[in-house]
């Protein structure tokens, strides 16, 4: 890990009058040469968007960790008070695979550290590293049932174009190593938009036993049917890897995207899935992909995006 590129300085307001209270992220967060990282939550930055590229996307997620720190330095600490920055794994040219291996790398190190990690992208290729990371960590197991939970309005089950993954295709590359693996593949996907997918992506999300649900289902009177719905779903696994593709939010709220979404699921929605997911006690990994900061309008979207990291983080440490 202490190859990773962790030159970020951490700044933001000092409210000294108010004593430890008024403490923010950027007078927590430690460098991680310290020698205990147990209970501690590790951000990883994952600068890639080499997969949108490969998609035909809106490129400039590359730049999207350290715009979200430059957000969450300001954020007061509350329930999360151990904060590790890691550093950023960077993808040089078009080398993606070599980049996600060594996101598999840095996570599975971090898991067997006893850290939590939060892996801010960058593309939804992050998928593919940041599982790959929780498998390396549970390979000794036998059958270990991982669960993947995707707030996300696209499937991300595209077959490789040209012999290459993408940013739309990690699940379906997970569902293949899964298979050669002899596990389960259990995917959820929440937030599905029926007009951001072909025909053929439902179809492979059924042939897979994907469970998902449409946006247009997870209106805010329908947060009940969704909950149950994940219940479900997380009643049959143990370990669970969480993953946020933003363009799920409308592009009212989360414009900064490769691809905007039409309707898309509300905020406080994505958070109740999210505080569910980690009440369940079985969450290990977790990441945050896509947001693109060109696309930016007054920091509105790098708002959001970092409030999402910051409840992610204070709802998994109120476990630790």
């Amino acid at each position: 890990m202490n190859s990773l590129n962790n030159t970020w300085r951490w700044q933001g307001r000092v409210d000294a009058v108010e004593g430890e209270l008024g403490t923010r992220w950027h007078q927590r967060m430690q460098r991680p040469q310290v020698d205990n990282l147990s209970q501690s939550i590790a951000l990883v930055g994952f600068n890639c968007d080499a997969g949108v590229a490969r998609n035909h996307g809106r490129v400039g997620a590359a730049q999207g960790a350290d715009a979200l720190r430059a957000m969450l330095g300001g954020m007061p600490v509350h329930e999360a008070k151990q904060l590790v920055d890691v550093g950023n794994v960077s993808c040089e040219g078009d080398a993606m695979e070599a980049a996600q291996a060594q996101l598999s790398a840095v996570v599975a190190e971090l898991l067997q550290r006893r850290a939590f990690p939060i892996v801010m992208g960058g593309g939804h290729e992050i998928a593919y590293g940041t599982f790959g990371g929780l498998a390396q960590h549970l390979s000794t197991l036998e059958q270990p049932r991982i669960g993947i939970v995707n707030l996300d309005a696209h499937f991300d089950l595209r077959l490789n174009e040209n012999a290459q993954g993408s940013s739309g295709t990690p699940f379906r590359q997970i569902a293949d190593d899964c298979a050669a693996r002899g596990w389960d593949f259990n995917y959820c996907c929440l937030g599905v938009s029926r007009f951001a997918n072909t025909a053929a992506l439902f179809k492979r999300a059924d042939e897979l036993g994907v469970t998902w649900r449409l946006d247009d289902d997870m209106g805010v009177v329908q947060l009940n049917d969704t909950l149950n719905v994940l219940h479900d779903f997380l009643a049959n696994v143990d370990h669970v890897y969480f993953t946020i593709d933003l363009d799920v939010l409308p592009a009212a709220v989360m414009p900064a995207v490769s691809a905007p979404a039409a309707c898309g699921v509300a905020l406080s929605v994505v958070e109740a899935v999210l505080e569910a997911v980690v009440a369940s006690g079985k969450l290990r990994v977790a990441d945050l992909a896509e947001f693109n900061p060109i696309y930016d309008v007054d920091q509105h979207g790098a708002r959001t995006a970092a409030r999402l990291v910051a409840r992610l983080a204070n709802a998994v440490a109120r476990l630790m």
